[in-house]
Order: structure tokens, then sequence, then C-alpha cells
């Protein structure tokens, strides 16, 4: 089966262990109605107002099908460019717009079954008839759900499916794309697409789609991230040595003895310990592939300031800054945009769930002093800030 339909209590059409078991970076999925009522959180006209804004990542693809080609732009745009890019055959897409948009933050609330620091961003495209960005693979877990209007998706199940690029392209365009299926998919529908699966989606007329992107790190990535790590604590003083060398029979030549000194010297790289391992990870994962950084507030606040201010008051997160928390003995570290602190557990669970926060749930939360030193620092760093409760979102 590539094809299911959602239900109100199964959005996945399953149960979404049964999802993870048997289509999570396995096989493509089509879930007909994910969202119910359909997708409506953000307006055309206020995604090309965002593309307009320097901090905003931003690109427009214009199609040239007579000719079989794809150009790319990129942002920020003004907004005299749009009225002039014609009726069909172009595509605006923004990245990161969950950071800047509550409601489309929102619908990352159907994806709880996966761990929310797999999750990256929700970029969203707007696209006129025949718009596109042509036959292409992604390097990682992509779910795209269906806006305003339709898109026909053409896909390859094919394992063995050629994933050559073209040459001379602003984009990583597939050479040769054969699909095995055709779909189009209507307001709330969503189309599940494990890593390097080919695909190609085509506007039917003005559409939107909101593309919900996992984090993958290459494995060179985290190789080289956690080599820095190790490396860091390490002294210019601390070398490789061999007081045990013995007459060289050639004096090039690189042997066993050799090699078994290096090992030496690189024990730190050889036994890893997991509270180590959870430490780095947790720290790079929340600053992997942040597109913005958080800024610190003009004043910091002492730990009784930021207690007398919690009562009746609410805290926001940094759009922009990342959590998450892994279990250390009977507490818990909590990350937070590449930091690290340890903090009780039900405190680590509280901060790294909530978008808004109630100060008053806070108050009894941070009466552990680990907590409130844990809170004031986060607040200091610009990743939590007072602020006034946030509108509810509207219906979707």
């Amino acid at each position: 089966m590539i094809e299911t339909r959602a239900t109100a209590k199964q959005p996945l059409g399953m149960p979404p262990a049964r999802f993870l078991r048997d289509y999570w970076q396995k096989r493509p999925l089509l879930i007909r109605g994910f969202f119910e009522h359909g997708v409506r959180a953000v307006a055309p006209n206020d995604l090309a107002g965002l593309a307009c804004e320097e901090a905003a990542l931003s690109r427009i693809v214009r199609s040239d099908p007579k000719h079989d080609c794809w150009r790319l732009r990129n942002g920020p745009f003004r907004e005299a460019q749009f009225a002039r890019l014609g009726q069909k055959n172009w595509t605006l897409l923004v990245q990161d717009v969950d950071k800047w948009d509550a409601d489309v933050a929102a619908l990352l609330d159907r994806f709880a079954f996966v761990p929310a620091w797999r999750v990256d961003d929700v970029m969203v495209s707007y696209a006129t008839a025949g718009g596109g960005v042509g036959p292409h693979v992604d390097n990682y877990d992509v779910f795209l759900i269906q806006g305003l209007g339709q898109r026909r998706w053409r896909i390859s199940a094919d394992p063995d499916a050629p994933k050559e690029f073209r040459a001379n392209s602003d984009l990583k365009l597939l050479r040769e794309f054969a699909p095995t299926h055709d779909w189009t998919l209507d307001n709330g529908d969503a189309l599940y697409l494990p890593p390097g699966v080919p695909h190609d989606g085509v506007a039917l007329g003005e559409c939107m789609t909101y593309s919900v992107g996992m984090r993958a790190p290459s494995q060179a990535e985290l190789l080289l991230d956690f080599a820095e790590h190790l490396a860091e604590p390490l002294g210019e003083g601390q070398r490789y040595t061999d007081a045990d060398l013995a007459p060289a029979r050639d004096a090039h030549e690189i042997d066993d003895a050799a090699l078994a000194r290096v090992a030496v010297a690189m024990l730190q790289f050889t036994h890893v310990d997991k509270s180590t391992l959870a430490h780095w990870f947790g720290c790079f994962i929340t600053r992997y592939r942040s597109a913005q950084v958080a800024a610190a507030p003009s004043r910091a606040l002492s730990e009784a300031q930021v207690h007398r201010r919690l009562r009746g008051s609410v805290l926001l997160r940094n759009p922009f800054s990342r959590f998450a928390w892994r279990r250390s003995g009977s507490g818990a570290e909590l990350f937070a945009a590449g930091m690290a602190w340890r903090c009780p557990l039900p405190f680590a669970r509280l901060i790294a769930a909530g978008r808004q926060l109630d100060g008053s749930t806070l108050t009894a939360a941070a009466a552990d002093v680990t907590a409130l030193h844990t809170l004031t620092a986060l607040i200091n760093g610009g990743h939590l800030q007072f602020g006034r409760r946030r509108r509810a979102s509207k219906p979707r």
C-alpha cells in the first residue's frame, strides 16, 4: 500500500508505530486528508511580504516548459518584482516560515510522533499554474502538505532510478526522471517521501505547499563536529610520543608500532562514554542548520529579578532557538541552541515542550535553585523572553 486516508483518530491513516515501522525512511506514502479541514496557515501576500525581509531565506524559481529548464533567483525581493513575474510558471519558496508565523509553527503539532529535534523547518511555497522546481531528490525525510489549490506530484518508487544531475543548472535537477506514481493533491492532503526518492511537483493553478523537512546531518558533519568537540579541551602539550622507539629498519617505513602509538594518542576518540556522546549530540543537534542566532537582551536580569517577574507573566520561546533534553542521573541535561544546563527533569520537559510558558507554572518549577539558574541563563541568552500571550491560531 502506498496510499491511505486519514481519520480523526489516525491522521496518518494508521497508528504512528505502524507508519514508523513500514514507511519511515523506507517508502513513500500519500495520506489523503492528513489535515481534515485543510491548511490555511499563511496567505500568499503575507508569504511574499516575508520574502522581502532581509533576514528571511527566500527563492524564486521560474520554469520554461518549452526549453525544459528552470532558473533560480535568491531573495530578498522587492514587492514590485512579483508584479513582473506573470501569471504562470513561477514559484516562490521561503524557508523557516514556522519561525516567523505562529500559525505555521502550529502545524508541527501534528508531527509529535517523531522527536522534535528531528524536525528542521516548514518551507512554504506559493506557485502559479505550471510552477515547480523540477524533478529532484532530497537527502532527508519530507512531508509535502497541500494548502491552497492543487498540485500534481509525480514520484519514482523505483529503488534503482537514476539520480545523476543535469549539468549547467542553477538547481540540482535530475537528468532523467521516470515516474511510477502520479497524484493530484487537494488541500489537506500530504505526501511523505523518505530520503532519495525522485519527485516532481507542478501547480495546477494557484497553489501553496507546506514542506516539513527533517534534519539529517551527514556522517561527515557528525564526525567533524564530534572530533572538534573532543579535541577542544586538549592542550598543545598532549602529543604523539614514542619513548619506546626502537632503531628503524627503514627510515621511511610507518611500522605497526607507530600505528599503535597513534591509536594511544587518540584514545579520546576510541573510548567515548555515553554521557560525553550525549552532551555533544544535544549541543550539536540544537544548533545544526540554525538560520538565525538568538540575540541577548540589552540588560541582563538577576535570578531574583527573574523570580519576581514570573508570576502572572508569560515567557515566549525564541522561534530560532531549538530545545531538547536528555536524562542525566536523577535529573536532566537541557540543550538550547548548542548550550547545555543540568536541571530537574520536570523542568527540562516543561521548557522544551512549550512555545509559550505560563509564568505561574514556572514559578513553582523554578523553586529549585538549578532550575532558576537555567531559566535565568535562557532569558539572558535571548532564548526565552517575557511577552504577551500569543493569540489563538486561526482555523486551518
